[in-house]
């Protein structure tokens, strides 16, 4: 069955993560995504790994096909031209201006095609003071706040993803989705941003608006007192998380399993409230059960009372978990010299358009005499 995006081609001019990722759920569901890069050289990511294949690049760019143009040529801008020309969909991540000192730039663009919804993911944004600056992950988990939830501030420690950079992908392709929808009522194009800033803080939505409210700055401890948020270590070191949530009935639960009805009666105990108060003092008093017996115990306790708990998994457990397994999150794709590389697949299903890994990441200009000889055909 065809996907959802199918005879929608996508003209991607972008590296590293945001602009590729945004590619790529668009690939994912069934567009034709071009992907431009730079002769030679490509998307710096494919340098990150084996000289055969980089996971960090494949991770990103499935389903897409490689050309290469030299942008800096009148020869490469007007092929570009003629892909843009075509093409229904562009996404670009170059810092801002850029696209319009190549001549290639949304009001050129769409003078030749009304229809083409031009889709920009920039740092900060397309203008204000801080428009020309360098946008990377980091710096927008740190500016957005984002990354004051996430660490201590008093110990800070940069995140193990990019966050920012995934966030950007994902309000660009809600952005173009929505775009392709109105562009079937009215018949016209639009231009579609965010950056990385927008949309990471967009992501913080649910602290920004208690701030609001109270005026008080959210930490790391806010969300976890408020939600009643727990990690522990069983006596093994073993890491596993609990999150009562609202419900009254998990906290119960949770004195039965740890064999403290008393805690039900305590004044620091016995709402919510109090609880989030003396989140401490109650953290400290469960660390210590919980050091006493392993974590498959509490866990297999925890179940049994329907209190709501995990295992802190790292990668070698997520891929032996069993429920992981069920729904078939590892995908072996074939490759031409690799044989096949393993990716993880989107996490959305749809019973009529099914979501298909059809291919790897390109090889460097693996599609670039096709795709112009295509052009040349067009004309």
């Amino acid at each position: 069955m065809a996907g959802a995006l199918s005879g929608v081609r996508v003209v991607e001019f972008a590296n590293y993560v945001s602009g590729p990722y945004a590619g790529m759920l668009l690939a994912d569901l069934g567009a034709d995504v071009i992907k431009v890069e730079t002769p030679g050289k490509g998307d710096p990511f494919r340098g990150w790994g084996r000289v055969e294949y980089s996971p960090t690049f494949g991770s990103v760019n499935r389903n897409k096909k490689s050309v290469c143009l030299d942008l800096k040529s009148g020869e490469g801008r007007g092929h570009a031209k003629a892909l843009a020309k075509d093409a229904d969909v562009v996404i670009e991540n170059f810092r801002s201006g850029t696209m319009e000192r190549l001549g290639l730039g949304y009001d050129v663009l769409r003078a030749e095609n009304p229809g083409l919804i031009y889709c920009a993911i920039t740092g900060f944004g397309t203008d204000g003071p801080y428009a020309k600056r360098p946008g990377y992950d980091t710096v927008g988990q740190a500016m957005s706040g984002l990354l004051s939830l996430l660490t201590d501030i008093e110990d800070p420690k940069p995140m193990g993803i990019s966050l920012s950079d995934h966030l950007g992908g994902m309000v660009a392709c809600n952005g173009i989705l929505a775009a392709l929808v109105s562009r079937g009522k009215t018949g016209r194009g639009q231009r579609v941003d965010t950056s990385l800033l927008e949309s990471t803080l967009s992501f913080c939505g649910e602290n920004a608006a208690n701030y609001f409210e109270n005026g008080a700055t959210p930490s790391r401890a806010t969300r976890t007192h408020r939600a009643q948020v727990y990690a522990f270590v069983d006596r093994d070191g073993k890491p596993f998380v609990v999150h009562l949530s609202s419900p009254n009935k998990f906290w119960e639960g949770l004195t039965r399993v740890v064999g403290k009805p008393e805690y039900l009666k305590d004044p620091r105990f016995a709402t919510k409230e109090t609880r989030g108060k003396n989140y401490p003092a109650l953290r400290e008093g469960l660390s210590a059960v919980f050091a006493t017996n392993t974590r498959d115990h509490w866990l297999e306790a925890m179940l049994k009372e329907d209190v709501p708990s995990a295992p802190l998994n790292n990668f070698d457990d997520v891929f032996n978990d069993p429920q992981v397994k069920h729904l078939k999150m590892r995908v072996d794709v074939p490759h031409k010299t690799m044989g096949t590389v393993a990716l993880v697949r989107n996490g959305l299903r749809m019973s009529e358009t099914p979501l298909e890994i059809h291919a790897p990441s390109p090889e460097l200009g693996e599609h670039t005499d096709e795709v112009i000889a295509e052009l040349g055909r067009r004309k």
